[in-house]
């Protein structure tokens, strides 16, 4: 019986050691890829295409197009530094002094979960997971963190977020966003409207660039003063982020 009961859990244990494989060598490939390839679409995109489908909104088309960091107005990639990750140029990854700090706050705080994820835990879930909260995910997530942070620059990484970033209901990227609502290409984004984009990116689906609301307004106002206080356009050509 023992041995009956075993071979189940052999074949078990080996369909999951070459799934873990093909996902290792499918996730190494698109680190290596993208370091130097435009990304076509993200996980994100996918996920959020398919579930438009599967709702019957047949006229929803996740796009984004690409444009090179050269194509983006230094006030764009400053504004989401200022907001979500203002250690980004100097740390590995991670921001472990934030993460103290949200798990101090989520413990006291069950209802109003505080994240403490840097641009590059951000862009390696949008470019290669699904949306959603699960300890799975966020092992998933750190490893491919270490992946692009081992491979890619950091002007790199904040050039792929920017064109993967969700901005709104099937909007994704900067050149995107800056068309939709400003009419415009995201070079020409002034620094006012950088902030404005950046402020609705805790939940873009909810907050609206188009009409934002009071607290929207409000945390763009505080990007602006963390934009300044980081040192304006100086900062990005100090880092090489520009």
């Amino acid at each position: 019986m023992s041995k009956g009961h075993g071979i189940p859990l052999a074949i078990l244990k080996r369909f999951f050691l070459r799934a873990v494989i093909v996902l290792a060598v499918f996730w190494g490939g698109g680190i290596v890829l993208f370091s130097v390839v435009p990304v076509p679409f993200s996980a994100v995109m996918v996920e959020r295409q398919i579930g438009a489908w599967l709702q019957g909104n047949v006229g929803y088309v996740a796009h984004s197009d690409w444009v090179s960091m050269d194509e983006i107005s230094p006030w764009m990639g400053l504004a989401v530094i200022a907001a979500e990750d203002q250690k980004f140029p100097d740390h590995w990854g991670f921001d472990m002094a934030s993460i103290e700090k949200a798990l101090a706050h989520n413990e006291r705080n069950e209802n109003r979960i505080r994240g403490a994820s840097t641009l590059s835990q951000q862009t390696a879930k949008n470019l290669f997971l699904w949306d959603g909260r699960s300890w799975v995910r966020k092992g998933l997530e750190a490893g491919l963190t270490l992946g692009i942070e081992t491979v890619w620059s950091k002007k790199r990484i904040l050039t792929v977020y920017l064109n993967i970033a969700e901005f709104g209901d099937g909007i994704f990227g900067v050149e995107a966003a800056a068309q939709h609502y400003f009419h415009k290409p995201s070079s020409r984004l002034t620094m006012s409207e950088a902030a404005l984009l950046a402020a609705v990116l805790p939940n873009p689906l909810r907050f609206k660039a188009s009409a934002p609301s009071g607290y929207v307004r409000s945390r763009q106002a505080w990007i602006l003063r963390q934009m300044r206080q980081l040192g304006g356009e100086s900062f990005m050509t100090r880092h090489r982020l520009h």
